[in-house]
Parts: structure tokens; C-alpha cells; sequence
């Protein structure tokens, strides 16, 4: 015959203050016991034992916490991601494939923002493993390799995003490059530009600035007869700078016309507001094409013309390359590289 169910002195408690202790009362049972019904469902319990817990948790609407229960087994559940500048919508949108993914597979994501200061770059690795993250999805400045150097000694796995660090060897996630600006560049040419800039935030050692300005220079040298084109660096906040590169890029072109290729969204938009400082119309005076396709860019005069990368596909392609190693995947490293997509608006449309 069951045992009755001994009733909890007190049931006013809220349910999120409730304890395993609290179920184990109301069951009549250890909080071992109630533990092992827990995180093994009822497994070497009696019927009659798990009965009661069973019951007992449905009466107090228990919920375990999931943290707690991952740390018993040793996992956190938890993945630790570095973004170089969290106000760049590339970084914003990877965010977004990354979160997506984790929740699907059952983890949690933990954001360390850079602010584009490579000073935090090992800080972010500590600040993270503090809270025991399985591992890292790292969209970094592309500078430290102490930063990895460091999530290796932790033995946590690493994936990068977007840019590489020196020669690690480790798995990477990234836009096609090449074929970007080849996309690009050859729009530009069919639609009648012959005089053509690319622009981009000081290159640095960054990776994906150099493999975008190298492909551009290429690009110009294999068509070294129908095109002429150089690489310009704008420094944050120099618009007077950046004004000028466009003033000499009309010098040299006569009444030919004329076009930027802008590295990045932010970059695209400082290229707009320079042209309207000097009362340019873009796809009139100005042709513009820019690396991402944020939100606004449709709104910008005309509507930007860009390059868009599958920003979902690199942050869900980077979370299921670092679970499988979190799940003891032994593959030599990875270099996924993801192909983007040209949108043409009215910026380069010639007219």
C-alpha cells in the first residue's frame, strides 16, 4: 500500500525560492533520493518512491535549475563570445546566428564586447572561463594571440570569426573574401565605373581588411585596362581626410565616373555623409558599394547597394563547429569560408 505523502510544514514559499530540500519534505524522502530522481529520471528508485517524488514536484511546481544541474555533471552549458565592437552590425548580427544556435542546442551564450580596445583581448578570456564556459566563439581585433595562447592552456576549444590570429591553428568562420570583392568590383565595372577607391578602416593587421584590400588591388591589375583603383585608410573621425580622398578621386578622374568600394558598413556610411558634405548625389556624382547590409542601408539616398553576408550561416556554422568539438570531435582545423551576396540599389545605378 503507498505511503501517504507527508505535507511540507509551510507551502507559502514562492516557487522560485523552492529547494530540493522542500521536495524531499513534501516526499518524505532524502534530498539524495530526490537528487537521483532529478537527474536520472526515476533510475534505481522503487516505483513507489518515485511515485511520491513525482508527485511532489508537480504539487510545489518545482523547476531545477538547468545551471545547477549542468554544473553537477560537470558542463555549463555555457559559451563564451568576444565581438571586436558590439555597435558594428556585423558584430551585432553574428550575435544573433550565434544565440539562435546555441539555443537550439540546448546552450547559453555569455558576450564580452571588445569596444575595439586590443588590451581587453585576454582580459575577455579570463572574465569568461571565471564563469565556465565550454568554450570560446572569438571575433576578436585580430591582434593578441596571447588570447588564445591562454584558452589553449584552459584546454577550452576556440572558433574563430571573421578574421584570423596569426597562424593558429584553429577552426574559422568567414565571408569569401575573394569572391566578395570580386562581386563587387566587377558590378562596378559593368555598370560603367572606371575610377574606383576602396576604403577601409586602418588596415592594421586585421585580416579581413588585408584580404579585401589585397583583392581589390587584384582585381584593378587584372583589369589594369579598362580600370584604375586605389586602397585608402581612413582613421576614425578624420572626415576632413576622407573628404579629400574623394576630391582627389574626382581630380584624377576627369568627367569620367567615379565609385567607392567601402570596407564595412561603417565605412559606407561615413563615404555617404562625405558626399553629402560635398553636395554629391550617390549614383549620380558617386557611385557607392559597401561590404554588409544593415538595416538602414536601404534608406540612404537612393538605397546603399552592398554586399551582404550571411551573418546567420557564420554565427550558426561557428556554434556547431565549436560543439563538436565541445562533443570530442578530433578533425584537423577548419577554414569555412561562406559566400556573400550582391544587392544593387540606387547608388549604383548610374543616372
Amino acid at each position: 500500500m503507498p505511503r501517504p505523502v507527508t505535507q511540507p510544514k509551510s507551502t507559502s514559499k514562492p516557487a522560485g525560492k523552492l529547494t530540493i530540500q522542500d521536495v524531499a519534505a513534501y516526499a518524505g524522502v532524502s534530498k539524495a533520493t530526490v537528487s537521483r530522481y532529478l537527474n536520472r529520471g526515476g533510475e534505481q528508485l522503487s516505483a513507489d518512491v518515485e511515485a511520491r517524488v513525482a508527485a511532489a514536484v508537480r504539487a510545489l511546481g518545482y523547476s531545477p535549475s538547468p545551471m545547477a544541474q549542468a554544473l553537477k555533471r560537470g558542463k555549463s552549458r555555457l559559451i563564451g563570445l568576444v565581438v571586436a565592437d558590439v555597435s558594428n552590425s556585423f558584430s551585432v548580427a553574428v550575435l544573433r546566428g550565434v544565440e539562435k544556435a546555441c539555443r537550439d542546442a540546448g546552450y547559453m551564450v555569455m558576450l564580452f564586447n571588445l569596444g575595439n580596445d586590443e588590451q581587453l583581448e585576454r582580459e575577455a578570456i579570463r572574465s569568461l572561463s571565471a564563469y565556465r564556459v565550454e568554450g570560446f566563439i572569438l571575433h576578436t581585433l585580430g591582434h593578441d594571440a596571447g588570447a588564445l595562447a591562454d584558452a589553449a592552456q584552459l584546454g577550452k576549444p576556440v572558433v574563430l570569426v571573421d578574421r584570423k590570429v596569426g597562424d593558429a591553428e584553429v577552426d574559422l568562420v568567414a565571408l569569401d573574401n575573394l569572391s566578395a570583392v570580386q562581386a563587387a568590383a566587377g558590378h562596378l565595372l559593368e555598370a560603367g565605373y572606371r575610377h574606383l577607391l576602396f576604403i577601409s578602416e586602418p588596415i592594421k593587421a586585421i585580416s579581413s581588411r588585408n584580404e579585401r584590400a589585397r583583392a581589390f588591388q587584384n582585381f584593378i591589375a587584372e583589369q589594369a585596362d579598362s580600370l584604375s583603383g586605389t586602397v585608402f585608410e581612413a582613421r576614425t573621425s578624420d572626415d576632413d581626410g576622407l573628404d579629400e580622398a574623394l576630391r582627389a578621386l574626382r581630380r584624377g578622374a576627369g568627367k569620367a565616373p567615379i565609385a567607392v568600394l567601402a570596407a564595412n558598413a561603417v565605412i559606407s556610411l561615413r563615404v555617404a555623409g562625405a558626399a553629402a558634405r560635398l553636395g554629391w548625389q550617390l549614383g549620380v556624382d558617386l557611385g557607392l558599394i559597401g561590404f554588409d547590409d544593415p538595416e538602414w542601408a536601404a534608406l540612404v539616398g537612393p538605397g546603399l547597394s552592398t554586399i551582404s553576408q550571411p551573418t546567420d550561416d557564420i554565427g550558426r556554422v561557428a556554434t556547431n563547429c565549436l560543439i563538436e568539438r565541445l562533443q570530442g570531435a578530433q578533425l584537423a582545423p577548419r577554414q569555412v569560408l561562406l559566400p556573400g551576396t550582391l544587392v544593387k540599389r540606387g547608388s549604383t545605378r548610374r543616372g
